[in-house]
């Protein structure tokens, strides 16, 4: 079978050419450094704190991660497709790795979410140009097989994340939960720079900046929104309003720019293609429900069940587990049956999942949680692949890129938004539960607190202790309803998507 990639490789006797299993190795690895970062420094927060203070600061250390890996995601894509993939993931990763030494050296929080900054500026980088790249070099047919292989990098980083996390942060030092992804990352580039050879088109290119400004300062200011209204602001204050009114009127102009542009950093026309619409629709749901487990469901096992933190990790865990083994199943799939019937067995999974959390009940014990949590994980890996691969198809090279880093943008302003919206009905349901009781004049939304520490739950009298249970459970109850909707939506969107796979482009 002819190779895909070859019009941008070059081709002529003598000339470099691309070594593809050590090139899919390297970006496993990078992949593997921007996957494991999440839960390695999750695991080390606790004593981050204990020596660096600000506590009311810990939430941004995340989100400032978060913030600048969704505003450059789009604007990598782009500039990969102008300027070719490799150049762009160096200069990513190279970022990654300088913010990784300095959140090493940090002294104070402030310092630390500063560094987390030019960290995330790099990461918006990795996974999306690392998946294109798979799309460059891979047929088709292979494409879906190797998918399956960049999904169980997020599989082993979950297992892997809090074990490495726990063991650098009691032996060593929690400065080095950040200085281990330097090794990783030199060789990741040191194997891209030998490996991966690309002929781009000797062309001026012209660079929408001003397009790049207005979707960075959009996204940046309802992302701040959502991470500060409700807790440090409140949603009817001046502050929230105006960067609500700042991101409209920048998103506005972003529409109007990008209509003129010559090189826009989002071309729309894109999303003319039913199947990429239908795709990213879709992510977006998904993407709200996946942040909606994952934020929530320890809550339920450690403090209704009073399991362990140890048992809580589990049920989360099933999730990564069923993730890369449905995509890599996906692949055949696929290859037998089409994206669109894939993709509603995936949708399918998800609303059992879904289901089994709404019927979650202390008595049934954290193995039904992780039970529902792998199904989720499952209907995660079956649609997350099947829309990579279909849009990955559907599109020329000159807009793969872009093509795959605006589905990755759109699952994760799902997880932003799920975070804002489930978090919201959350402590919304438990503070007029506490409020309807007559004995809660000293309990308040904050009082779950006491049912997540074993020792604060233990001193708490039973009749208290009982009733803060039933509250966190009703509250959970209407979140995991509320992500069963979504999940039934997502599937509604997966039905329309088109029933004749694209062809390989």
């Amino acid at each position: 079978m002819e190779d895909v990639y070859k019009k941008h490789l070059p081709k002529q006797k003598g000339s470099k050419q691309t070594k593809r299993p050590f090139v899919l190795a390297a970006i496993m690895l990078a992949m593997f450094m921007g996957a494991i970062e999440a839960t390695i420094v999750s695991t080390a927060m606790p004593d981050i704190v204990a020596e660096l203070g600000g506590f009311t600061l810990y939430s941004w250390v995340f989100s400032a991660y978060l913030l600048m890996n969704s505003v450059t995601v789009l604007i990598y894509g782009k500039l990969a497709d102008l300027f070719g993939r490799k150049p762009i993931l160096l200069f990513g990763i190279t970022f990654f790795l300088i913010g990784s030494i300095l959140c090493g050296f940090a002294d104070t929080m402030e310092m630390l979410i500063i560094y987390r900054f030019i960290q995330g500026f790099g990461a918006g980088a990795v996974t999306p140009i690392a998946t294109t790249i798979v799309g460059d070099i891979y047929t088709t047919e292979e494409r879906a097989k190797i998918q399956g292989y960049l999904a169980s990098v997020w599989g082993i980083s979950a297992i892997m994340g809090p074990a490495l996390g726990g063991f650098l942060v009691q032996f060593v030092s929690w400065r080095f939960v950040f200085w281990i992804n330097v090794p990783l990352g030199l060789l990741s580039m040191i194997v891209l720079w030998l490996f991966l050879h690309e002929s781009i088109e000797k062309k001026k290119r012209e660079i929408d900046y001003i397009g790049a400004i207005l979707i960075s300062v959009a996204i940046s200011s309802v992302m701040v929104v959502l991470v500060q209204g409700g807790t440090n602001w409140n949603w009817l204050s001046t502050k929230v309003a105006g960067l609500l009114f700042l991101g409209l009127l920048s998103f506005a102009l972003f529409i109007w720019q990008e209509k003129r542009a010559p090189e826009p950093v989002m071309p729309f026309a894109i999303w003319k293609e039913r199947s990429i619409f239908i795709a990213n629709m879709a992510s977006l749901s998904t993407g709200i429900m996946l942040i909606g487990i994952s934020s929530f469901l320890p809550a339920f096992v450690q403090g209704v069940m009073e399991q362990s933190p140890i048992i809580a990790g589990f049920t989360l865990t099933t999730m990564s587990i069923g993730w890369p083994i449905a995509s890599t199943i996906s692949g055949r799939l696929i290859i037998k049956y089409g994206f669109r019937n894939t993709s509603i067995i995936g949708g399918i999974s998800l609303i059992l999942g879904s289901a089994m959390f709404i019927m979650l009940k202390p008595e049934l014990g954290p193995i039904w949680a992780a039970a529902g949590s792998f199904f989720i994980g499952v209907g995660m890996g079956l649609t997350s692949t099947a829309f990579i691969v279909s849009i990955q198809s559907t599109v020329s090279w000159e807009q793969r890129g872009i093509a795959t880093a605006a589905n990755m943008f759109m699952r994760n302003l799902g997880n932003t938004v799920g975070a804002a919206l489930l978090g919201g009905i959350l402590n919304s349901q438990l503070f007029h539960f506490l409020q309807a009781q007559q004995e809660t004049e000293k309990l308040t939304v904050d009082s779950i607190n006491s049912l997540l520490n074993e020792n604060e739950r233990d001193r708490l009298a039973e009749n208290v202790k009982l009733l803060l249970q039933e509250g966190l459970t009703l509250s959970l109850h209407t979140v995991y309803f509320v992500v069963f909707i979504i999940a039934i939506l997502s599937l509604i969107f997966m039905m329309f998507l088109p029933k004749k796979s694209a062809s390989a482009k």
